[in-house]
Order: structure tokens, then C-alpha cells, then sequence
């Protein structure tokens, strides 16, 4: 048997699954493509996450693409997190006309069918798109003290204010909901007593310590997100026509707001965890979530994020949920997170310096080793397109290295114009039902209203208090001068006189003498 003979056998052996799969592209072997040698992922296994690498412009973000694009026709539903920008383009159809395009697909011997996903723009900020938010109680207190990065202390002190909100029917909706609860427990008479009778004190510099991380969270734009309706999860398994809907959440300007980004994905990964149903061994995933750029995200997220999806990832698999991450090399994830990624599809690595040689080392450690290439090698030498892809078979086994020429993408390699954006977010169901912001009665109303009640109530007091002292004092009998008295009158007056009498005798004498 020949080499390729062998490879054909072993490629077509290892990825042939009982279910449902998707369509990656086909093996090379000796720099050919191989059409007998197909490349495929299981559906069922697409729960097991996975990572995506690459150097800058070798194509990663169009396998994303592909990817997303195909769960999408198996009725897949996947959640994109456009860190670029350049994502929204999977919501347009490709052009039948795009030479390259046509000859991959001709090349590879499969169809070439331009075609839109169905797609829904989310937003956490000003983007167009239906709005994500969240309010402070969906949170609890641990995932609140960790998106502020609280200390114990700081951390007891949070729980305390959670269950005394609980416990007076004040609703925590935004950060201002918080801040007033804090600020009443502490500066109101009232408040303060009722705090120390049941629940502790609350030093000054821890108070200050936490009013400070909210208003840097502030700062960042975590006002937007904060508030109600707050975004229901299951409104991300959508499907139209028997298609999954891609959900495309624009976060152009998240590298200037890492904290904002940190709490929504803390937001958004427990609420997944929470509310979905345990779901057992699916033929095919409920959701996959792709984050793209993940480098950025790994490089400024908070310790509790990167917690967060370190536990998630070993979790969440249950519930039938994929996390796949699009990054530059397999450094920039976490070896507690890399370990658990199941599918890789590693696009070419750049060996300019001594660091850049020691990720290759590290990136080639990760994949099962081969007969059929000189991985550490060919991995240089990938062009644009083509990508190195082991996946995990229907038994959760490695599949065999595959130098694989992708196909190419049904839909636009390219961003939407503002006017697609606009059409797209126009028809958005989920646009409607996010758009008008609940002001509902919350912490800060209601407390407000009882402070403003306590003031009045207190210069009512102090006014009544003034006016009965006054009062007081007018109607209060006067009291009688020694003057008063008609006998001390009398023996005034005589004395008086009796002295004027006196002096002026003596002043007469005196007169007299001088003469």
C-alpha cells in the first residue's frame, strides 16, 4: 500500500462518524490536494469546544466563519463575539462571481453555494443591535464582589447590602440602586441603626474602598448594560426556516473596556450555566459560542473571568454548549482551558524570533503526532486558507493531523454596509423587545423617597419645636425688677435726695472758704 493509499484509509477511517457532521475542507498530502481524504468535524462533539489559531491574515476568522456558517444550516444556533468588527458580513450572501471563492470550492470538488446566515446584531454599548443588559441582582453577591474585584472583607460587606436589599424590598436593577443602598446604611441615622441592630457594621474605608471600583466600572460604560429588561439566554437557541440564527455581538471598542467586557461574559456565561437544562449526550449541540480576538480577552480579563472560564469550559459541555476561542497562538489560553479544548484548527505560525520558535514547539506539543508531515515545519508554511485540524470522533478520541485546505465561506468575506445593518436591525424581533429601557421603582427610588420623607418629617419637627419655644417665652409671666417693689422706691428716692442735700453743703462750705 502507498502513502497515500494509507493516508486515504486512515483519514476516511478516523473521520466517518454514525451522525450528522459539518464540512471543514479535504486533506493535502505532499503539497496535493487528496479529494478521497475529507475533513469533517461530528456534530456531536462540537460541545467540546475548541480553538482556532493563527498569525495575522492566515485566515482564522474566515474558519470561524465557515464553521458558524455550517452549524447554522444544521440548525445550530452560535453566538460571535466580533471583537473587529469584521464578522458582520455572515449575515450577506457571498458573490457568485468571487474568483477565489470558486476555485477553492472547485478544487476541493464540493458546490459553491453563496447563502446568508440568518443573523442578529447584539450590542452591550452604542452599536446598533438588540441591547444586552443585566441587573445587579442577576448577578448575586460573590459574581458582583468578583467583577469589582473585591476583597473578603469587601466581600461580606457586599453580601450584607444584598440581603438587606433582599430582606426591605429594595430591588438592585443598576449601579446607582447599589451605591444608594451603601450610602443610606451608612449616612442616614436610620439606616445605619438598622444595619449595626441586625446585620454588622460597615467600616468607612471598606465603603469607600467599593464606591470607588463601581465608579471605575462606571467609567467604562457599564451604566449601558446595567438595567432591565434584562436579556433572556434562550432568546439565543432562536432558529428560522430550520436554520440557526447567528448571534453577532459587536464589541469594536471593548480593548479600551476590559472590565465592561469581563462582566458581561461573567454575566452572560452564569446565566448559560443556570437557566439551561442539564442536556446529556446531544447528537448536536443547543449553542456554540465562538470569541474572537480571545488573546485580548485573556490578556486584560480579571482574574474572576479567567476563573470563570476555566470552570465553564470543564461545565458547561453538559449543558450542550460549545466554547471556542480565535486566537494567535495556543500560548495566549490558559493550559487549564487549552487541555479541555476538543476541536484545533491551527493556521500558520510565523517563526521570525526565539519566542515566536518556542510557541510553534508548543502549539505542535498540543496536536497528535503524524507519520505524514513534519508538523513543526509545515506549520510555517501554511498558506492563507489552510490550517492543521484534529478533531475529536463520536468515542471523544483525537482524530489524526490533517493539513487541510479549507473551503470557502457561503457567505460575504467582508463587513455589512450601515444600510444592511440598519435592514437587518429594522426586521429584529429581538430589537423591539430589548429597545425601551424599564424604568421601574428600585433601591435608589424608593430610598430616596424615604430620606426625602425623613427630612421633611424632621424640619416639620424642628419648626414645631422652635414655634412652641417661642411661644413659650411670649406667654411666660414676666418676671418683677427689684425696681418694682414700692417700698425699695421710696427709700431710693429719700436716700437719693438726702445725698444731693449733702454734697451740696459741702460744696457750698467749700465755696465759702475759698472767699
Amino acid at each position: 500500500m502507498s502513502q497515500k493509499e494509507s493516508f486515504i484509509q486512515e483519514i476516511q477511517q478516523r473521520y466517518s462518524y454514525k451522525n450528522d457532521k459539518i464540512i471543514l475542507g479535504k486533506a493535502k498530502l505532499n503539497g496535493e490536494i487528496v479529494e478521497e481524504a475529507e475533513i469533517s468535524v461530528a456534530l456531536k462533539t462540537m460541545n467540546r469546544h475548541g480553538l482556532i489559531g493563527g498569525a495575522t491574515g492566515t485566515g482564522k476568522t474566515k474558519s470561524l466563519q465557515i464553521i458558524a456558517e455550517q452549524l447554522s444550516l444544521k440548525g445550530v444556533p452560535t453566538l460571535l463575539m466580533d471583537i473587529k468588527g469584521d464578522l458582520s458580513g455572515i449575515g450577506a450572501s457571498a458573490n457568485p462571481e468571487d474568483k477565489n471563492a470558486v476555485e477553492r470550492m472547485q478544487a476541493l470538488n464540493l458546490p459553491f453555494n453563496p447563502k446568508a446566515s440568518h443573523v442578529e446584531l447584539l450590542s452591550i454599548s452604542d452599536e446598533p443591535g438588540a441591547k444586552l443588559r443585566a441587573t445587579v441582582e442577576d448577578f448575586g453577591p460573590i459574581l458582583f464582589s468578583k467583577i469589582l474585584e473585591l476583597n473578603e472583607t469587601q466581600e461580606s460587606i457586599i453580601s450584607i447590602i444584598f440581603k438587606y436589599s433582599k430582606d426591605k424590598n429594595l430591588p438592585l436593577i443598576d449601579l446607582e440602586d447599589i451605591r444608594k443602598v451603601l450610602q443610606y446604611v451608612t449616612d442616614s441615622d436610620e439606616g445605619k441603626a438598622e444595619l449595626n441592630k441586625n446585620y454588622g457594621t460597615i467600616s468607612p474605608a471598606s465603603l469607600g474602598a467599593i464606591l470607588r471600583k463601581i465608579v471605575a466600572l462606571e467609567q467604562q460604560g457599564a451604566t449601558k448594560f446595567f438595567g432591565e429588561p434584562s436579556f433572556d439566554v434562550l432568546d439565543l437557541l432562536k432558529v428560522k426556516d430550520g436554520e440557526g440564527i447567528v448571534n453577532i455581538i459587536r464589541l469594536v471598542d471593548i480593548q479600551n473596556q476590559p472590565n465592561l467586557f469581563s462582566t458581561f461574559m461573567l454575566s452572560l456565561l452564569n446565566k448559560i450555566y443556570s437557566q439551561f437544562p442539564e442536556a446529556g449526550d446531544l447528537n448536536q449541540p443547543k449553542l456554540v459560542i465562538f470569541i474572537d480576538e480571545a488573546h485580548l480577552i485573556f490578556k486584560e480579563a480579571t482574574k474572576a473571568l479567567l476563573n470563570q472560564i476555566e470552570t465553564m469550559v470543564k461545565l458547561i459541555r453538559s449543558k450542550g454548549v460549545g466554547i471556542y476561542f480565535v486566537t494567535q497562538v495556543p500560548g495566549d489560553v490558559p493550559d487549564a482551558v487549552l487541555s479541555q479544548l476538543g476541536l484545533k484548527v491551527q493556521h500558520a505560525l510565523r517563526g521570525f524570533t526565539a519566542k515566536d520558535r518556542k510557541e510553534i514547539k508548543k502549539a505542535i506539543e498540543n496536536y497528535p503526532t503524524t507519520t505524514y508531515y513534519k508538523a513543526d515545519e509545515d506549520i510555517t508554511q501554511l498558506g492563507i486558507g489552510e490550517a492543521f485540524i484534529t478533531a475529536l470522533d463520536e468515542k471523544g478520541i483525537p482524530t489524526p493531523l490533517a493539513f487541510t485546505h479549507m473551503r470557502a465561506p457561503n457567505s460575504r468575506m467582508d463587513v455589512l454596509s450601515s444600510e444592511e445593518i440598519n435592514t437587518i436591525t429594522g426586521n429584529s424581533e429581538l430589537v423591539k423587545k430589548y429597545a425601551e429601557l424599564i424604568d421601574k421603582e428600585s433601591a435608589k427610588d424608593i430610598l430616596t423617597t424615604q430620606l426625602n420623607t425623613e427630612t421633611q418629617e424632621l424640619n416639620k419637627n424642628i419648626g414645631k419645636s422652635t414655634s412652641e419655644t417661642v411661644s413659650r417665652r411670649k406667654n411666660a409671666p414676666k418676671e418683677k425688677d427689684w425696681t418694682d417693689n414700692r417700698m425699695v422706691r421710696d427709700m431710693s428716692r429719700t436716700a437719693t435726695r438726702k445725698l444731693i442735700d449733702w454734697i451740696m453743703k459741702l460744696l457750698t462750705g467749700y465755696l465759702k472758704g475759698k472767699k
